[in-house]
């Protein structure tokens, strides 16, 4: 595997990341994946502001977007990649054995790996943690991700493929790694920014997507977690995710997965995908 770091393209087995960095020692860091489809990476444009406001948030500096694209496409042609996840991590470089940064620029990673086909409806299950939305790190994609896999291996345990978080007030928040809709009384749903939850590039687009479809929506109100297990259809959303149903929460069947609002943004979705690279 070919991979970009700090301003070279080689072998990964080449390469080093110091065991000073930052991002190792305390997860001073932030990421994006963006889905990769014919070789072209999705959504450019709405991934790399993130990613600057992400690194913003945690005061890291990100090298120029036309730096990180020409690296994020060097990455894709050297691997022989049309259908991949990309990764582009920044973190806070080597520093002292401790909570502050030191002087050095921060470490720059790009990587891709081949992707499959879109997943298959999914279960769910909601974990004992909560998502804590007043936090630093609230609404940021940051690397420190050890509370998603502590999550996401509860639900694995427990027969499941993606882990819900509520928030400390108890409301629906996120996934560990997508967010989430529910669809009730022909109304479409997802927890609104405020709930803590990461605001998602696929989501911003489903948003717009529905909007064009003339479907009711509501992104703005707070829900209850119970809302997943009285929806009619409930489903994930993320870069590699696109649209995926969730067939099953906390063990409770759902009545449609697909449902009929899910196939129509999933289909709507496909069809911007193949119209707009960078919408």
């Amino acid at each position: 595997m070919q991979v970009y770091l700090n301003g070279r393209l080689d072998e990964v087995a080449r390469l080093g990341v110091s065991p000073l960095d930052h991002g190792l020692l305390v997860g001073d860091g932030v990421f994006e994946t963006l889905r990769v489809y014919d070789g072209v990476p999705f959504a450019w444009r709405r991934h790399d502001e993130r990613l600057r406001r992400s690194a913003a948030g945690l005061g890291l500096t990100v090298p120029p977007g036309e730096e990180l694209r020409a690296a994020a496409e060097a990455v894709i042609e050297a691997n022989g990649l049309t259908e991949a996840r990309l990764r582009i991590t920044i973190t806070g470089g080597p520093a002292p054995l401790g909570s502050e940064r030191g002087d050095a620029p921060p470490t720059v990673v790009v990587a891709a790996s081949p992707l499959g086909p879109p997943p298959p409806p999914a279960a769910v299950v909601t974990v004992p943690w909560s998502r804590n939305e007043a936090g630093a790190t609230a609404g940021l994609k940051t690397i420190s991700y050890a509370e998603n896999v502590r999550a996401l291996a509860w639900a694995q345990a427990r027969g499941a493929q993606e882990a819900i978080f509520a928030n400390t007030r108890g409301d629906l928040c996120e996934a560990t790694g997508s967010n989430v809709f529910v669809v009730h009384a022909d109304v479409l749903r997802t927890p609104p920014v405020s709930s803590g939850c990461l605001e998602g590039v696929t989501r911003a687009l489903l948003l717009e997507l529905a909007g064009r479809l003339e479907l009711a929506v509501d992104a703005e109100t707070p829900l209850p977690l119970d809302a997943l297990v009285r929806a009619d259809e409930v489903f994930l959303s993320s870069s590699t995710r696109e649209v995926q149903a969730v067939a099953v929460v906390d063990g409770t069947p759902l009545p449609a997965a697909p449902g009929p609002v899910t196939e129509r943004l999933a289909r709507a979705f496909a069809e911007l995908v193949r119209r707009d690279p960078d919408p």
